[in-house]
């Protein structure tokens, strides 16, 4: 009898569901005609999951159950188009999800409140909006990617549930506007990407409260003008992207007391070569090892300095002495 249970409990430990691989805790199942979710066999002690690449359209509260000490759940590019709200119900260990690259739309009320979630990846999906109900009152989320959704904007109900991030990726949406107490109870916040939108302007306090910030991903979006304190305060400030905007001038202190180490890119942006240029052009000029790809920076207009580089241009060129001799 005693051999029997041995056997029993030898043969649970080393089983494997078919189409999938294990080592130790970690299953990971990636074979393109796998259409549901392996739970045969399925490791009881399993810890990391990972379920990339195949047929897989549906997950249940159920299924999870079958792993309840899991701690990391990677779901990415498969065919999920849509959640239940008690998808994690049975997994209170789990703080890393990630279901980058499926059909998602619209995600229920309450469907990353369970759990003890740090991580949470929705790249590449189809979501049109985002909800505040998804997440509980005072998320302990560390680590958010929204990028490669279709979202127009951010509700700042959402990020105010979320105090202890230090990760926030919404870049490639269709944000065209971001309010600006969003980014308020985001006080650890390190990295912030919000490149390839559709923002026009950014109001003076949009990162008021984000003074931790060391990496701001503007790049690849349409804005215009910037306020000259947008960046006070930011004394963390390590780089900034603003390449492939709308930018014809920078506004005087805006790249002021930035640490010795901070790197910019301005590239990409229809630079207008006149007086109103000057601040640009002598930050340019003293912070040269500041700038990457200093020579891409180049003027759009006048005609006469079309693609001439800003930091090599005189101000007698850019009518600074006109304007001292009057």
């Amino acid at each position: 009898m005693m051999e029997i249970v041995v056997v029993s409990i030898f043969s649970c430990t080393h089983s494997c569901p078919d189409l999938c691989s294990c080592s130790g805790a970690k299953v990971v199942c990636s074979q393109s005609s796998l259409t549901h979710f392996p739970v045969d066999g399925l490791p009881s002690n399993t810890t990391r999951l990972s379920i990339q690449s195949t047929k897989l359209s549906n997950i249940t509260a159920g299924h999870l159950s079958l792993v309840p000490l899991l701690n990391n759940l990677q779901l990415y590019h498969n065919n999920l188009s849509s959640l239940p709200s008690d998808l994690l119900k049975h997994v209170p260990y789990l703080n890393t999800l990630d279901l980058t690259g499926n059909r998602l739309v619209h995600l229920p009320p309450n469907v990353f409140s369970r759990a003890s979630l740090r991580s949470l990846v929705l790249k590449n999906n189809l979501i049109g909006k985002a909800e505040a109900e998804w997440f509980p009152d005072n998320s302990s989320l560390t680590w958010l990617d929204m990028s490669g959704n279709h979202m127009a904007g951010v509700p700042a109900a959402l990020l105010h549930r979320l105090p202890d991030l230090e990760t926030l990726d919404l870049s490639d949406n269709n944000l065209q506007d971001l309010q600006h107490d969003a980014l308020k109870n985001l006080p650890h916040l390190v990295t912030l990407n919000l490149a390839g939108n559709k923002l026009t302007s950014l109001n003076p306090a949009t990162f008021a409260h984000n003074l931790k910030l060391s990496q701001l991903f503007l790049q690849q979006n349409q804005l215009r003008e910037l306020p000259g304190t947008l960046l006070r305060g930011l004394q963390r400030l390590e780089l900034l992207l603003l390449d492939q905007n709308q930018l014809q001038q920078l506004p005087s202190g805006l790249l002021d007391s930035r640490k010795s180490s901070f790197s910019v890119i301005l590239t990409g942006n229809p630079w207008v070569c006149d007086e109103k240029i000057e601040y640009l052009w002598k930050w340019l000029s003293t912070h040269r090892q500041n700038v990457f790809f200093l020579e891409e920076v180049t003027c759009e207009a006048p005609e006469a300095l079309k693609l001439r580089q800003v930091v090599s241009l005189t101000g007698s060129e850019l009518g600074l002495d006109k304007i001292k001799n009057e």
